[in-house]
């Protein structure tokens, strides 16, 4: 498989780093693995990316779909999109819908690239000839018009079509796999875009509504007053009611925060164990219920208001609409204005009016669009106001030294610094312990050490260079951190080690950084090896146990080969055996780095050059494992307590 993917990548040659939007037509599966080997060589293009879900997986899909109905509605996503200049890429089963979208010669199609289970063929144009030149992707040579009535049962396809857009390319392998990041990235564009629309539609309404309004003053000034108030009435009630649906919306946010949360606990995978065995159902569902029920009182609370808003407008409106169709029948009839001229008068009244009423309309919707972007912006103001400052200098590996001098941090709302007076040297080719009870303030020694927070007083250098005045990219690109609670990203095995920043072309590496943490056979026994796709709640996704996990973050820290390497209770799910194998690939690679070894496993502390113990936020002993054994404090009470069982 590995090898025919490898086949397919000269059917990408042609295309350029910049151009067309790419329309890339592909099915669950395979087609996928293969655009992620080219996805390199389209960074900065715009893609569009169509997935039929599902192909020759399920039977749950009722009734048939046609390949012509994939085609039609790919064109009404292409249009939706607002693409008006592209290339079709299909890969297997999309080539075929590739090859109906074309034969209807859609307006900016620019050219097909079809990639088969054969060897690629790119279509430079669409001509009448394209169908013998991708006349491979079919098993024999049938024409197009038998392929648009080609049923797919429910044994073919599970799913209707479901598009995304994804602007950077970069992201389209990771993010067709899974429907829940594409799913957001659609949502912000629709969001971010609504406001454009709506005034793009008003604008469009406000032009069509002076166009007729001059042709009406023309015929006779005084009909335009009492038409303006005529849908005066109805643009007040529209933004009444956008300020009412405003309110309850803000007075809602936190029960349907809270009632998602509850849905989500309620039918999460990784809790459904201990809701079922805890007997939790009934409690989720009563507080589900009960938000919901509280949300539903507030909304029908307001609806009175925006009942007497609509009738109010509706009626106020009304007046005035009869008003200027009594003024205008009264001007007919008493002989003020020509028969010919009353008649071209309705016409105007009519196009006016309507233009008048979009206007209304339209004007209304960027009213509302607005309150909520008022409240985003003031959120990113604030964000901004609350994120702190940093400089500009580049650091420059390898990190040779790292300094803390009388570190003091203290959460917001907290009464006591979590880290109080911490002084500290860490030199390259060095292992620190830090150990401590729970609260003591370790992980925010490891924050503060990585520039993740900045002190509140004192300082944290790197190779002499302040972090507040340095780029933080620059010193998190030379960070590999595996904390407490670590991500479980729902991608595939590769992209989980890698976190989508590859260091070559080849797996090598990864399989490196696998077997550094004795991951090799449970990754060999995946269904897909390194494009297994990490997560049962996704069709065809598989799961990991809690300490292959946890191997799986630690391989992470080891494939980025950072020049600071922090471990926060790192083997905590683990077997004897792959506790021994991760501390032995720390002491290992120890030599280029400055690593960090968070524990409560004292035993553990033993690989470590130097070794702190905090208490309240402070470094209450330090020194090697052997000097602490026998000092009588702290770290001897904590190493006899573990062994006393």
């Amino acid at each position: 498989m590995h090898t025919t993917q490898q086949t397919l990548l000269p059917a990408y040659d042609h295309l350029p780093g910049t151009g067309p939007t790419l329309v890339f037509l592909h099915y669950w599966g395979g087609s996928a693995r293969t655009w992620d080997l080219v996805v390199d060589r389209l960074a900065g293009r715009d893609v569009l990316t169509v997935d039929f879900r599902g192909w020759s997986r399920s039977s749950a899909l009722p009734g048939p779909y046609t390949l012509g109905q994939l085609a039609d509605d790919t064109l009404g996503v292409i249009a939706d999109a607002g693409v008006t200049d592209y290339v079709l890429v299909g890969h297997s089963m999309g080539g075929k819908v590739a090859q109906l979208v074309a034969a209807t010669r859609p307006a900016g199609l620019r050219g097909i690239v079809l990639v088969g289970s054969g060897p690629a063929k790119p279509a430079a144009q669409v001509t009448p000839e394209y169908q013998k030149a991708l006349s491979h992707a079919y098993d024999s040579a049938e024409s197009v018009a038998g392929a648009r009535d080609h049923v797919l049962t429910a044994t073919e396809l599970s799913a209707p079509l479901k598009a995304q857009i994804v602007t950077d390319s970069r992201a389209v392998a990771d993010a067709a796999r899974t429907e829940w990041p594409l799913r957001g990235i659609a949502q912000d564009i629709t969001e971010h875009t609504r406001m454009v629309t709506d005034a793009q539609r008003f604008l469009s309404a406000l032009i069509r509504m002076v166009t007729a309004g001059s042709v009406l003053s023309v015929l006779n000034p005084l009909m335009l007053p009492p038409l303006l108030l005529a849908v005066l009435p109805a643009g007040v009630g529209a933004v009444l009611t956008a300020r009412v649906d405003y309110e309850i919306h803000y007075a809602n946010i936190a029960d349907r925060n809270v009632r998602g949360m509850m849905r989500w606990w309620a039918t999460e995978s990784k809790y459904s164990d201990e809701v079922r065995a805890n007997s939790m159902t009934d409690y989720l569902i009563y507080w589900y219920r009960a938000l919901s029920d509280r949300c539903d009182r507030r909304s029908l609370a307001a609806a009175p208001r925006t009942l007497r808003i609509a009738l109010l407008s509706a009626l106020a409106g009304g007046v005035f609409l009869v008003a200027t169709w009594g003024a205008l029948a009264w001007l007919a009839v008493s002989g003020r204005i020509q028969l010919a001229v009353a008649a071209t008068a309705v016409i105007a009244v009519q196009t006016t009016l309507a233009a008048l009423s979009q206007v209304v309309v339209n004007g209304a919707a960027v009213f509302h669009t607005s309150l909520y972007l008022g409240d985003m912006q003031a959120f990113l103001d604030d964000a901004a106001a609350r994120a702190p400052k940093r400089g500009a200098l580049k650091h420059i590996a390898p990190t040779e030294e790292i300094r803390l001098e009388e570190v003091v941090y203290q959460y917001p709302g907290k009464d006591k610094p979590a880290v109080d007076g911490v002084s500290l040297a860490l030199r390259r080719g060095e292992i620190l312990a830090i150990v401590g009870a729970n609260g003591s303030g370790k992980s925010t020694l490891t924050r503060l050490l990585t520039g993740i927070y900045l002190p509140d007083k004192g300082k944290v250098t790197w190779n002499g260079a302040d972090l507040a005045e340095v780029d933080p990219a620059t010193v998190w690109a030379n960070t590999g951190l595996v904390p407490q609670i670590f991500a479980q990203w729902p991608l595939r095995v590769r992209e989980n080690i890698t976190l989508g920043q590859p260091r070559t072309h080849n797996d090598a590496p990864v399989w490196e950084a696998v077997d550094a943490v004795g991951l090799r056979e449970a990754v060999d026994d995946l269904p897909a090896g390194l494009d297994t796709l990490l997560a049962r709640d996704v069709f065809g996704g598989s799961e990991l146990s809690g300490g292959q996990w946890q191997r799986v973050a630690c391989s992470r820290a080891l494939y980025r080969r950072p020049g600071l390497l922090i471990l926060d209770e790192p083997t905590s799910q683990m077997d004897p055996r792959g506790e021994h194998q991760i501390f032995e690939q720390i002491k290992a690679i120890a030599a280029d780095r400055i690593t960090i070894v968070v524990t409560h496993r004292l035993e553990n502390t033993k690989i470590a050059d130097h070794i702190v113990v905090m208490e309240h936020g402070r470094i209450t002993e330090q020194g090697r494992y052997d000097d602490l054994v026998h000092a009588g404090g702290t770290f001897a009470e904590l190493l006899e307590l573990s062994q006393d069982r």
